[in-house]
């Protein structure tokens, strides 16, 4: 393991950094010292956030210190050779490509010199790590996606960009979960909600899951809305078979 940075970030917070790149040997890192932090005793722990290469790890400093705390956490270290990360789950979100929803679908293909339909075929052919959840909530920082389609983000960023937009962003791909600003190049939109406030668990999608995008009709996308509009619509998933692209 490279050597593992304990950084303040505040007077209730400190950043447990494994890494300078994106990486899945990475990832799992992150994910087992989480694990090992849960399953701690370590008392006044408030929150965890795992982003690309760290884990923030929010305290509450009536009840510990920043000090011991640290002394704490770097204690865990040594346990995560034994920790066993539980198989990632699969997200199944369906997305209707091109057209209204998909605006930026024939400059995406042009840039990568293939047809709209490739690059449909190109996107939904893998499985994208869920490495961290930021700017919006429940935006996807998703890892995986070909460099056959990677293309630069907008120069000028629209201002408004539908929730459930999906769009790609050099070698990034990702879904909008509520309207907002935003410049990457949208080349599709899916009718599942991402994110809903009023739901028991507002954000759909978690950290160290995997998205698998798949294609569908109008017909389909406006039946999946109209079901999210009544009582909910329920996202297929499945566990994550070892090698699983």
């Amino acid at each position: 393991m490279a050597d593992v940075r304990f950084l303040l970030t505040g007077d209730t917070s400190v950043c447990v950094e494994f890494g300078n790149e994106i990486s899945e040997p990475i990832n799992a890192q992150i994910r087992a010292f989480n694990i090992a932090l849960s399953n701690s005793s370590i008392p006044g722990i408030v929150e965890t956030v795992p982003t690309y290469r760290s884990l923030m790890v929010h305290y509450d400093p009536e009840v510990i210190r920043c000090a011991p705390l640290m002394d704490e956490l770097k204690g865990l270290l040594g346990q995560l050779d034994k920790i066993v990360i539980p198989p990632s789950e699969v997200l199944e979100i369906p997305v209707l490509y091109g057209g209204e929803m998909g605006p930026d679908l024939p400059f995406v293909a042009e840039h990568a010199g293939k047809t709209e339909e490739e690059v449909i075929k190109i996107h939904t052919s893998t499985e994208y790590l869920i490495y961290m959840l930021g700017f919006t909530p429940g935006f996807t920082y998703l890892g995986g996606m070909s460099d056959e389609i990677a293309t630069p983000r907008l120069k000028t960023p629209r201002v408004k960009i539908p929730a459930g937009a999906v769009g790609i962003a050099g070698s990034q791909t990702g879904v909008y979960p509520i309207e907002s600003p935003g410049g990457w190049q949208l080349i599709g939109r899916t009718p599942v909600r991402m994110y809903d406030s009023g739901r028991e668990t507002p954000i759909l999608p978690q950290a160290g899951q995997y998205i698998k995008f798949y294609a569908i009709d109008q017909a389909e996308y406006d039946k999946i809305a109209a079901q999210e509009a009544a009582e909910g619509y329920t996202v297929k998933r499945h566990p994550r078979k070892e090698g699983g692209k």
